[in-house]
């Protein structure tokens, strides 16, 4: 518990309480998460065209899980491809926005992050792809 100069239950201003929320704990703490979490999906969803495309698109393929996979295993990284693609999506809208506000002039560094996080969803979407591919293969094609 933060016992600082504010007080027991209040931020003392220190560098680890910068943020107000950083300093709750127990369900307290867990209930704001899962509310700026459900506030980041929301904000995906309305400014982020590639995270609606890609959540479409995941949608349908786990749609199609029961048929392609043929162990639990399979089923779990199928599922696990397809919202790895999307963690990876969001990380890099994240990126994307604190590129903005920091400017919208071009700056190289900031370029390179972006190109970056475009890189890591490239790369997700590649690795998706090869497991259900490999899936799709075993399932029907061996």
């Amino acid at each position: 518990m933060n016992t600082g100069p504010a007080g027991p239950n209040e931020p003392s201003g220190a560098p680890e309480a910068a943020s107000p929320t950083k300093w709750w704990g127990g369900l307290r703490r867990i209930g704001r998460a899962f509310d700026h979490s459900v506030r980041g999906l929301r904000a995906a969803w309305t400014h982020e065209a590639a995270f609606r495309q890609e959540l479409l698109a995941g949608g349908l393929l786990v749609l199609l899980v029961p048929w392609v996979a043929a162990t639990a295993w399979q089923a779990v990284a199928l599922v696990g491809a397809v919202v790895l693609v999307l963690i990876v999506e969001l990380l890099n809208s994240a990126i994307e926005s604190l590129a903005d506000a920091v400017s919208l002039e071009h700056h190289p560094l900031l370029g390179r992050a972006k190109d970056l996080g475009s890189a890591a969803v490239f790369l997700s979407l590649l690795l998706a792809g090869a497991v259900w591919l490999v899936a799709i293969v075993d399932r029907f094609l061996s």
